[in-house]
């Protein structure tokens, strides 16, 4: 039986940490950046730098994914300034494929200075339980505090997952972390100028999903698991979810409606009811530009009271980060599609893919809600001085009259009320028709927009 081909190689004579070369994943070849961290504890020189520059440089000339597989102790410091120069010819080179090419990164070891900050200008990052990082390492960071942390206190996976955003994905090992990045590159275009390819078309777009009918709560204020909407709605009820850990009042999946990737952002009630705060305006953000330049229609699930209230939320920029959100949809050019499933309060539902800021089209649950806020809250504003007593009927009436879809349908913010079963079926002719929409971009070197 005549063995298989061995996977070009870049730069493979040269000695070094950092190995480079083409393999098959997903649904066709990327680009593999290993650092090999059994030498040198995987310190990077400045070949190792210019090992990582040609990856990257070959990865946006051949339009294929880029993948760094990583376990660095930092700069080689016998190199000195050299290394340093290395770093930063990789890190520019990886900078250079952003929007280009999906960039995901695995982390299966430490990663530290240098090494840690490639980390985010990655688009996805998985880390492994035996990964940790960190700019500065926990000696210093005593020295300069005097609290003394653990490396994985510090910069390990579940803290990243959970605290700083970074970890997209948790994985056991190396293999499984592998086997995540193939899963996610087969939802993926090879670059930019492409389209994800169709998967599967098995599961009929028109299939009704009638336990939508009962999956929101009778009472206003109880809970549910937005994830099964998101599920129900994606073809075999299968979505992978990213940065799930991390700001988990709101989801963000990739799946597929009709053999098409799909984005899917949405509230999540379980969670702080739904509300956005800085995190979760942050991961949003992130989400939808991904989306965007991957060329992933958006599938958004609205169902929030509003941003969360806080000085402390207010002092840390509670302004400029919410405006991520906003500034993201604004500018998104996929196809989007909003569907209201219960709450829809105020800035929140302005940020959330609304009408105003250009979704394509929206749809709602007979029980969606659509309002500046909450019953209660109006009647505090517009009735402060009423008694205790009239403010339920207040309440009430209020309810009544603006707490429904129907109004924002007349003024055309909603396209159409529609049966909850029907929600599959309505999105995916929804996706069918704006297919071949497109979007005239303006000529300008870039946007600003709030960071």
């Amino acid at each position: 039986m005549p063995t298989a081909a061995p996977a070009p190689a870049l730069r493979a004579l040269v000695r070094g940490t950092v190995k480079a070369g083409i393999e098959e994943l997903g649904n066709g070849p990327a680009i593999v950046v290993r650092s090999v961290s059994a030498l040198r504890r995987g310190a990077l020189s400045l070949e190792d730098g210019i090992t990582i520059k040609e990856g990257a440089d070959t990865a946006l000339s051949l339009r294929i994914p880029l993948v760094l597989v990583l376990a660095s102790s930092g700069a080689d410091v016998s190199e000195g300034i050299d290394s340093l120069h290395g770093w930063g010819q990789g890190a520019r080179a990886i900078a250079a494929c952003s929007g280009m090419v999906p960039i995901i990164a695995v982390v299966t070891g430490p990663a530290i200075s240098g090494p840690a900050l490639l980390l985010g200008i990655a688009d996805i990052v998985v880390m492994t339980s035996e990964a940790f990082a960190f700019v500065s390492g926990p000696a210093m960071v005593e020295e300069f505090t005097g609290v003394r942390l653990g490396l994985r206190q510090l910069g390990g996976t579940a803290m990243h997952a959970r605290s700083s955003g970074l970890c997209a994905i948790e994985a056991d090992t190396e293999d499984d972390a592998m086997a995540h990045v193939h899963n996610l590159l087969s939802l993926l275009p090879a670059n930019a100028d492409e389209v994800a390819p169709l998967g599967p078309l098995d599961d009929p777009t028109d299939r009704a999903v009638p336990a939508l009918r009962e999956v929101i709560p009778s009472r206003t204020t109880s809970s549910y698991d937005v994830r099964n909407v998101a599920a129900a709605l994606a073809d075999d009820h299968d979505v992978t979810e990213l940065w799930s850990r991390w700001s988990p009042q709101l989801v963000t999946a990739i799946g597929r409606i009709g053999g098409r990737s799909v984005g899917f952002i949405a509230n999540q009630p379980q969670a702080l009811a739904g509300t956005l705060d800085i995190a979760a305006s942050q991961k949003g953000a992130k989400f939808v530009r991904f989306c965007d330049a991957f060329n992933l229609s958006l599938v958004t699930l609205v169902d929030t009271p509003g941003f969360l209230p806080g000085k402390d939320l207010e002092w840390r920029g509670m302004i400029r980060h919410g405006a991520e959100l906003a500034f993201a949809y604004a500018e998104a050019t996929v196809p989007r599609v909003c569907v209201i499933l219960r709450k829809a309060f105020g800035g929140a539902y302005i940020v959330m893919d609304s009408r105003g800021l250009g979704n394509d089209l929206c749809f709602a649950w007979p029980c969606a809600e659509i309002a500046v806020m909450g019953a209660q809250g109006a009647v505090q504003i517009l009735h402060r001085r009423a008694a205790p007593e009239q403010r339920a009927e207040l309440q009430a009436e209020y309810t009544e009259r603006f707490l429904t879809p129907w109004e924002a349908a007349e003024r055309g913010f909603v396209d159409e009320v529609i049966d909850p079963a029907d929600t599959r079926s309505v999105v995916a002719r929804a996706l069918d028709a704006l297919e071949s929409s497109r979007e005239h971009l303006p000529g300008r070197k870039h946007t600003i927009g709030p960071l």
